[in-house]
C-alpha cells in the first residue's frame, strides 16, 4: 500500500471508532439484561475465575439459563478490569472489535478485488453503516462473531496464493462457534459449501484440507459436551419455531378454515407444510426493501425505527455491484453469494421479531463489498470525462453526508429519548437508590416485572462475585428453560403483580420488617408516599419507590 492509501484507510478507521465510542455510555441509553450479564460474568471471572454460578472458567454460561457462548464475556474482562463494571468497562470492547472489522473488511476487500479503492469504499460503507454502529455500540455478541467470520474468510482468501492461510483460517471460523448462537450453524454450513465450490482447488491440496479441517475440530473439541449434554440447544428451545406451543393449534385452526374437501385440509396443513411455509417467509423477508432500506428490523433495540438497515443510496450500487461481480467473472463471486445467502439461514428456523438485525448481522460486510464494488464501477465508467466524474463526485458526496447526518440526528437526538423502556432504563438510577439507603432496612424488594432485577442489583452495586456465590440466602429456580433469582443477601425479587406476592401480602408476611420497596407505579396503592419515582426519558413512570417501617 502506498502512503495516500495507508492515509485514507487510517481516517476511515479514525471514523469507524469515533461512531461507535462517541457518547456510546450514553446511547444506548441503558445497560440491557444481556450487557450486565455479560458485564457481571465477565467481572465474576476476572475477580474469583469462576462464573456467577461459581463455575471454574466455564465453556459456556448458564446466565439467565440460556447459556450464553463464553467468546464475548471472556473478551470483556480486559476492559472491565481497566475501566471497571460500567457502562464503558462493558462497552469498549465492542467499540473495538467493531472498529477492528471495518479494518478486517478493507484487506478481505483487497484480497477479493485487487483494487485499494473497493477496499477503502467498503471500510467506509461499514464504517458509518447504521446496521454495524448500532450493534457495535453495544456489547452484542452477533457482532463480534461477524468480526471473526470476515478475519475467517479473508485469511482463506490468502490461502489460494499461499496455502498456510487455509490452515490459519480455521482458527477465526472456529472462534466465531464460541461467540453467537448463529454461528454455529451459519460457519459450519459456509465452510462445506466452501468445499464444494472450490472443490477442483482442495482436491489437489489433500494434505492441506485434511490439516485444516483437524485443526478446526480440534477447536471443536471444548464444545463437544456443552452439544452433547443439552445444553447447546436451550437458546434454541427458546426461540425455534418448532418449540412453539401455539404450533399444533395454529395447524388445527388452518385446517378449519380450509374450504377443501376431507383429506386435503389434512394434507395441506400440517407441521411439515406449516414449518416449510413459515421458514421460507421468515427467509425471504430479509430481503425485501422495506426491510433493507425503508423501515428496518421490528425489535426497537437491534435498530433505530423508521429507516433500512442500509442506506437508501446504496441500493443502486448494491445491484451494479452483483452485476459487475458476475460480468467481471471474479473468482470469489459465488463465496460472496454464499455468504450472503447462508447468512439468513439460522433466523429462518426463529420465531420471534422477524426480520432480526441482529442474528443476520453477519451479512451486512457482504452489502458493503458489494455496494463498495458498484461505487467502483461507476466512477470507472464517467472516469474518462472528467466533468461528469466531478459532477458523479460531488452528488455521491452530497447523498452520503445528507444520509449520515440523517441517521445520527435520529440516534443521537431521539433513539434514547423514544426507546429508553425498551433498554431497561431506570434500574441503574433504582439501584444507585438502593445502594445509598440499603443500611436503613431489613430487606430490599426489587420487583421482577420488568424482567431481571437481581442482575441489575449485581451490576450496579459491583456485588463481591464471592459473595453472591457462596450466599447463603441465593435462592434460584427454573421455569420454562429460564432462571428466576428469588433471593440473595437481604435483596427479595419478587413479581409483585402475582397472587400471593403483592406489595400488600410481603408486608403481611413480614411485620415489624423495616423494608424498601422498588417496583411499577401500579405496583402500590395510589395513596402511598413516595419516597422517588424514576421516568423513562420520555417522561413515562418507570420505577417507584417506597418504604414500610
Amino acid at each position: 500500500m502506498n502512503k495516500k492509501t495507508i492515509l485514507l484507510l487510517g481516517l476511515i478507521i479514525v471514523l469507524a471508532f469515533f461512531l461507535r465510542f462517541y457518547r456510546v455510555t450514553e446511547v444506548p441509553p441503558a445497560l440491557n439484561w444481556d450487557e450486565v450479564s455479560i458485564g457481571y460474568n465477565a467481572y465474576s471471572v476476572l475477580k474469583t475465575g469462576r462464573d456467577e454460578w461459581g463455575k471454574f472458567l466455564p465453556i459456556h454460561f448458564k446466565a439467565y439459563g440460556e447459556y450464553k457462548l463464553p467468546a464475548q464475556i471472556y473478551a470483556s474482562i480486559p476492559g472491565i478490569a481497566l475501566f471497571g463494571l460500567n457502562e464503558l468497562g462493558v462497552r469498549i470492547t465492542p467499540v473495538i472489535y467493531g472498529t477492528l472489522t471495518v479494518m478486517a473488511v478493507f484487506f478481505l476487500s483487497l484480497a477479493l478485488f485487487r483494487s485499494s479503492w473497493v477496499g477503502m469504499g467498503a471500510a467506509f460503507l461499514l464504517a458509518i453503516s447504521p446496521w454495524h454502529i448500532h450493534l457495535t455500540r453495544a456489547s452484542f455478541e452477533s457482532s463480534f462473531a461477524v468480526f471473526w467470520v470476515v478475519l475467517g474468510i479473508w485469511f482463506l482468501v490468502k490461502g489460494f496464493e499461499d496455502k498456510k492461510w487455509f490452515i490459519l483460517s480455521m482458527i477465526p471460523f472456529a472462534v466465531s462457534v464460541y461467540t453467537y448462537n448463529t454461528a454455529r450453524v451459519f460457519t459450519p454450513l459456509f465452510l462445506i459449501f466452501l468445499l464444494l465450490l472450490f472443490r477442483k482447488t482442495f482436491f489437489k491440496l489433500p494434505r492441506i484440507v485434511l490439516a485444516s479441517l483437524v485443526v478446526f475440530l480440534i477447536l471443536m473439541i471444548p464444545l463437544l459436551p456443552y452439544y452433547l449434554s443439552g445444553e447447546g440447544n436451550a437458546r434454541y428451545k427458546l426461540v425455534s419455531i418448532t418449540d412453539d406451543p401455539g404450533l399444533v393449534l395454529r395447524i388445527n385452526e388452518n385446517r378449519g378454515n380450509s374450504s377443501l374437501p376431507d383429506p386435503l385440509p389434512r394434507l395441506a396443513h400440517n407441521k411439515a407444510t406449516y414449518i416449510f411455509y413459515y421458514v421460507a417467509g421468515n427467509y425471504l423477508a430479509h430481503f425485501t426493501p422495506d426491510f433493507l432500506f425503508f423501515s428496518g428490523a421490528p425489535h426497537k433495540q437491534h435498530h433505530v425505527q423508521g429507516m433500512g438497515e442500509l442506506y437508501l443510496f446504496q441500493a443502486p450500487f448494491l445491484l451494479l455491484g452483483l452485476y459487475f461481480l458476475f460480468k467481471t467473472q471474479n473468482k470469489f463471486r459465488w463465496l460472496l453469494i454464499s455468504w450472503l445467502l447462508l447468512a439468513f439461514v439460522p433466523v429462518s428456523m426463529t420465531q420471534d421479531s422477524i426480520p432480526h438485525a441482529l442474528r443476520t448481522l453477519v451479512s451486512v460486510p457482504v452489502y458493503q463489498l458489494l455496494s463498495a464494488l458498484g461505487l467502483y464501477e461507476v466512477f470507472l465508467l464517467v472516469g474518462k470525462r472528467k466533468t461528469l466524474q466531478t459532477a458523479t463526485a460531488f452528488v455521491t458526496v452530497i447523498v452520503i453526508v445528507v444520509s449520515v447526518a440523517f441517521y445520527l440526528n435520529n440516534y443521537y437526538k431521539n433513539y434514547a429519548v423514544n426507546y429508553s423502556r425498551d433498554w431497561q432504563y431506570g434500574y441503574k438510577q433504582a439501584v444507585a437508590y438502593i445502594n445509598e439507603h440499603q443500611n436503613e432496612y431489613d430487606q430490599l424488594v426489587f420487583s421482577r416485572r420488568y424482567g431481571e432485577p437481581h442482575m441489575f442489583t449485581l451490576f450496579y452495586l459491583n456485588y463481591p462475585p464471592s459473595s453472591y456465590q457462596n450466599n447463603p440466602n441465593l435462592v434460584r429456580y427454573e421455569t420454562n428453560d429460564w432462571v428466576w433469582v428469588l433471593n440473595f443477601d437481604k435483596y427479595y425479587f419478587p413479581d409483585l403483580s402475582d397472587e400471593g406476592t403483592s406489595f400488600k401480602d410481603i408486608v403481611n408476611k413480614n411485620p415489624g420488617k423495616r423494608q424498601l420497596y422498588i417496583g411499577k407505579p401500579e405496583d402500590f396503592p395510589s395513596d402511598y408516599p413516595r419516597l422517588k419515582s424514576i421516568s423513562f426519558l420520555n417522561a413515562a413512570p418507570a420505577f417507584d419507590i417506597v418504604e414500610v417501617r
